[in-house]
C-alpha cells in the first residue's frame, strides 16, 4: 500500500477512535463558509466535521469493526465523530440541514448498530439525556408523593376525632 494511502487510512482511523458513533454525510452542497458555521456549532459538543474519501473510510471502517455502510458510500462524503452526546449531535446536524438544506445524512453507526437517515432523524428529534434523566426523576417523585399522601389520608381516617 502506498504511503499516501495508508496516511488516510490512518487519519480516518484517527477520527473514528474518538467516540462511539459516527454519522456519515453527503456535503456537495456546502460551501467552506457552510463548513466553518457547522464546525462551530459542533465545537461546543466537541464534535468534529472532517471531509473523507470513501475507499479510504471504507477500509477504515471495515478495520475498525462498523457495520457494512457499503450503500452509503457515494458521491462525496464527509463524517462527523467526537463528544460523548450522539443524539445532541444528531439535533445539531439535523437542525444545520432544516435551516441550510445544504447537509444530506446518509447513515450513522451509534455503539456499532447501523442506521439509516431516516432512524437518525426519529433519533434527533428524542429529548437530551439531562431531559430524559429529569422527566424520569419527575415521574418517581410524582408518584411517590402521592403514595404517602394515600398512607396519611388512611392514618388520619382511622384516627378518632378530637
Amino acid at each position: 500500500m502506498r504511503a499516501e494511502k495508508k496516511y488516510l487510512i490512518d487519519e480516518v482511523t484517527t477520527h473514528l477512535k474518538k467516540s462511539e458513533y459516527v454519522i456519515v454525510a453527503n456535503y456537495d452542497k456546502m460551501s467552506v463558509s457552510d463548513i466553518a458555521k457547522l464546525r462551530a456549532k459542533l465545537t461546543p459538543e466537541k464534535a468534529e466535521f472532517h471531509v473523507v474519501k470513501n475507499s479510504s473510510f471504507r477500509v477504515a471502517a471495515k478495520a475498525f469493526g462498523l457495520p457494512d455502510m457499503e450503500s452509503s458510500l457515494k458521491g462525496p462524503t464527509a463524517i462527523v465523530v467526537g463528544g460523548k452526546n450522539p443524539y445532541g449531535i444528531a439535533k445539531i446536524v439535523k437542525k444545520f440541514f432544516t435551516d441550510t438544506q445544504k447537509l444530506e445524512v446518509k447513515t450513522g453507526v451509534i455503539d456499532k448498530k447501523a442506521f439509516n437517515a431516516k432512524e437518525m432523524s426519529i433519533l434527533a428529534e428524542l429529548p437530551s439525556f439531562e431531559a430524559l434523566r429529569s422527566q424520569l426523576l419527575g415521574m418517581l417523585t410524582q408518584n411517590a408523593a402521592a403514595f404517602v399522601r394515600v398512607l396519611d389520608a388512611k392514618v388520619k381516617k382511622d384516627q378518632p376525632a378530637a
